[in-house]
């Protein structure tokens, strides 16, 4: 039996009869985003959230592997002294956002996403020293994940996008960004019409 293609939105990478590109806007942030996409991550074309997460910030660039240590590209933005980088994991010795805040008014502040499953994201910690070696970031929330067509490891688990969009909050409160709230309600829209697609699909 002869197996049907189905043709892609080379955008948000979903299969164009789900594109979800039309409920996507994108914010202006001071903060740069820098998104580390596993490459199983990067084949998921049903509830990856990574994508819509680099649509959803303007000043964001994805880069797709696990060894990220002879990156030019990564390690040039590591080594600029104008840049102050973190990288968002959760650890015993991560500065909690909550409580603490973060960057320099002299430099630019850069937030480094891992987007995998929890034993990927720390298969790339492994393989990347040079990510290892920064400093990490960490927040409390009481969120539960609307991922509810996906089983989380821990109720705490958010997907890469609501993981964003609590850090912008909390960037806000800081002021380190000055975004409006209003356009922080409307960040989640992809993601939310992607589950809700996702489920009529199930039914």
């Amino acid at each position: 039996m002869k197996k049907l293609h189905r043709t892609i939105c080379y955008t948000c990478y979903r299969p164009t009869t789900s594109c979800m590109c039309s409920y996507i806007s994108a914010l202006e942030t001071q903060t740069r985003f820098i998104i580390l996409m596993h490459p199983k991550e990067f084949k998921k074309t049903k509830n990856g959230t990574g994508h819509f997460t680099h649509l959803s910030l303007k000043n964001s660039e994805i880069h797709i592997g696990v060894d990220f240590s002879k990156n030019s590209a990564i390690n040039s933005i590591i080594d600029d002294p104008n840049n102050i980088c973190y990288v968002l994991y959760p650890s015993k010795d991560s500065i909690n956002l909550n409580k603490t805040k973060i960057g320099s008014n002299k430099k630019r502040t850069v937030l480094f996403l891992i987007d995998s499953t929890w034993p990927c994201s720390r298969s790339i910690l492994q393989h990347s020293p040079n990510i290892q070696g920064l400093e990490k970031l960490s927040f409390t929330h009481t969120k539960r994940s609307n991922f509810t067509f996906k089983q989380q490891p821990e109720a705490y688990c958010l997907s890469t996008i609501e993981s964003t969009l609590c850090v912008l909050e909390l960037l806000n409160k800081h002021k380190l960004e000055a975004l409006e709230p209003k356009s922080l309600e409307g960040f989640l829209l992809p993601f939310e019409k992607m589950v809700e697609y996702q489920l009529s699909c199930n039914k």
